[in-house]
């Protein structure tokens, strides 16, 4: 055992993962690699956004096929351990197990970071297989190649966060160059080696530009079908945990599949299957708390960073999607290795591979309330941002006013919207309408479950703001006209039925007390000119 070789680590921490309330088992990934293994000389790379389970699925692999721990008893409790000829083959490789993301205590150059790797590394070797007289100088392939003449030993090679070190100051355009090198003569072309099994983030392709690492096969989110199942949960997955959760938390239960799902979900497969962020997922039932699990250095600077190039491109994208639309987009994930993204594609390629967006079927989004309250952050902050910034600002008093029933200051705010460089209300698609009421309401999500297009009554109400926490607090149903009156979306509201979506009647939401607000909303196209009306559908109840 070594701490690269047959390591003891990847079994201790996979197992710690295993003993957890809320551990989801996916341990069929092994069946799937190990005729990949038994094959030889098989290279995959898998690449996902981060949190989402990378990291304990490279810690599965090296505990079920490394010597370093007796793994069987551990595995004959999953779903692998029903396999029992794949079972046979637990803790009978030689694995070489490096997490990349790991640096020497003091770094400030490549040549120390990859120094530290090989000397590990060559430690390992020479302790494993002293008759070959293996020299601490050697080049580590030189060394695995002595070995395999020597003994003949294969090895599985588990390298996860391949790409952490691009993403350090220090590193040069040509220590990235050298690290793929570094890669490329350790596993390719290597007859010792059984399988190559890689996880990172960014996809391998735009660094290899030659021939150095074309022996993997990349599997991504976006572009890949196979392996999907076992990264991110499924809506099947999450519901068995939250059935856990029911059973062993104690009341109050502050989380429901509805908020899961809200919060967590929105990302999509290759296949169209939608998959939750399985690290917030847990987090939040553990600690019986719908909350913001994304941690990162600051509560917006992440996003700006990769639009903060070109701002005027990416602007109105970004108010339809915090408006809840999804906007077309080329998505290149190599664009992601750019440190100087300029195009709106590249940014949002970039945004994707990390995880901010979501894509399906050539358009991008936004996947969940996580990632909408740090676009919210990052909108409310910037004022480079223009007038998403400026509406942003004004959504406090925008709430304030229609819960006043103050509609001249309603109006005056839309007025000032339409008189700032906003192009989306020139209202030419009902996306428009949803993105300037989104952007013109952002902070009522603070309090309000905000939700479009909602069934209630004999339709569907354009707008729905639900109060999250006090059930005595007002309610809004909010109705948008172009060309008709507020007084005719009003009694839309009314003839629809909408307000039995607070009545309490089967199928309905109950145990609202406060007011219901019935807001109508009207713009004249003509003379370019808007007009509010608020009305009380039903007064508080004690």
């Amino acid at each position: 055992m070594g701490i690269y070789l047959n390591s003891v680590s990847p079994y201790t921490m996979y197992k710690s993962e295993c003993s957890k309330p809320y551990f989801v088992d996916k341990s069929m990934l092994i069946k799937e690699l190990l005729p990949l293994a038994e094959q030889g000389n098989n290279h995959i790379c898998i690449t996902r956004p981060r949190r989402f389970g990378k990291t304990v699925m490279a810690n599965m692999l090296g505990a079920f096929f490394g010597k370093g721990q007796d793994s069987g008893p551990l595995f004959s409790g999953l779903l692998i351990g029903r396999e029992t000829e794949i079972m046979k083959h637990v803790n009978q490789y030689n694995v070489i197990y490096i997490s990349f993301n790991e640096l020497p205590r003091i770094c400030r150059s490549y040549e120390q970071y990859i120094r530290r790797i090989e000397t590990r590394l060559l430690c390992d070797l020479k302790e494993a297989y002293s008759d070959c007289r293996l020299s601490q100088e050697d080049a580590v392939w030189d060394a695995l190649t002595q070995v395999f003449a020597f003994y003949g030993e294969k090895f599985i090679f588990v390298l996860d966060e391949w790409d952490f070190i691009f993403h350090r100051d220090f590193i040069t355009k040509e220590d990235r160059q050298d690290y793929i090198s570094f890669l490329s003569n350790l596993l390719k072309d290597k007859p010792y080696v059984s399988l190559a099994y890689m996880t990172g983030i960014l996809p391998i392709a735009k660094y290899s530009s030659g021939s150095e690492l074309n022996m993997f096969l990349e599997f991504s989110m976006v572009n890949q079908q196979s392996f999907s199942d076992y990264f991110g949960f499924t809506e099947e997955e999450v519901h068995k945990l939250y059935q856990g959760y029911q059973n062993r938390t104690q009341p109050p239960l502050n989380i429901s599949m509805e908020g899961l799902r809200s919060w967590y979900n929105g990302y999509h497969t290759a296949s169209g299957e939608r998959v939750y962020n399985p690290r917030s997922v847990v987090a939040a039932l553990g600690c019986n708390q719908l909350a913001n699990y994304w941690t990162s250095s600051g509560p917006y600077d992440e996003i700006f960073y990769y639009i903060r190039n070109n701002i005027a491109d990416v602007r109105d994208d970004l108010a339809l999607m915090i408006a809840g639309e999804a906007v077309p987009a080329k998505v290149q994930e190599y664009a992601a290795t750019s440190m100087d993204l300029r195009t709106k594609d590249e940014i949002f390629s970039a945004m994707v591979v990390y995880g901010f967006l979501s894509y399906e079927k050539g358009r991008v989004s936004i996947p969940n309330k996580e990632l909408m309250d740090r676009f919210s952050d990052m909108i409310h902050k910037e004022a480079s941002l223009g007038y998403v910034n400026q509406l942003a600002k004004e959504s406090e008093r925008m709430l304030a006013a229609t819960l006043a029933g103050d509609t001249q200051t309603m109006a005056d705010i839309l007025e000032y919207a339409h008189n700032t460089e906003l192009p989306l209300l020139a209202y030419n698609s009902e996306a428009e309408l949803s993105a300037v009421v989104n952007l013109v309401y952002l902070s009522a999500r603070d309090y309000y479950d905000v939700q479009r297009e909602d069934k209630g009554g004999v339709g569907y109400v354009d707008f729905i703001f639900y109060p999250k926490a006090d059930r005595n607090a007002d309610s809004i149903i909010l109705e948008l006209k172009v060309g008709h009156s507020p007084e005719e979306a009003l009694s839309q509201i009314k003839d629809k039925k909408y307000m039995l979506r607070f009545m309490g009647k089967l199928g309905e939401v109950p145990g609202y007390t406060g007011r219901v607000l019935g807001v109508g909303i009207g713009y004249d196209k003509e003379k370019k000119h808007h007009r509010c009306k608020v009305e009380v559908l039903k007064e508080k109840t004690m």
